[in-house]
């Protein structure tokens, strides 16, 4: 069964997690990125696609041309899990060169 994160769960994830929002209107996160140029935005994506089949949870993203916008959330939970976390984990460890947009 997967579970929600309860409320001190979220503030100390938060808290370890910079950049990373709530999404307004729903149990999830969001965070923005931008990149030097495409090729680099598309890189980003690239390495989180290949994590993400592995760990069969896949983001809710938006692209253009250096940017790349970033929801979390899990779909069988109607929120926020030890699933989302995860990713964005490693999201924060491959977005060595962006900056918060």
């Amino acid at each position: 069964m997967i579970t929600k994160l309860t409320a001190e769960e979220r503030k100390s994830t938060l808290a370890e997690l910079p950049g990373w929002e709530p999404t307004v209107g729903r149990d999830a996160l969001h965070k923005s990125f931008k990149f030097e140029d495409f090729n680099a935005a598309f890189g980003f994506m690239t390495r989180i696609a290949i994590k993400a089949q592995e760990l069969n949870h896949h983001p809710e993203w938006f692209n253009v041309y250096n940017q790349v916008e970033i929801t979390l959330s899990t779909h069988e939970a109607s929120g926020l899990t030890q699933r989302d976390i995860e990713l964005a984990r490693f999201i924060e460890k491959v977005s060595a060169g962006a900056t918060r947009s």
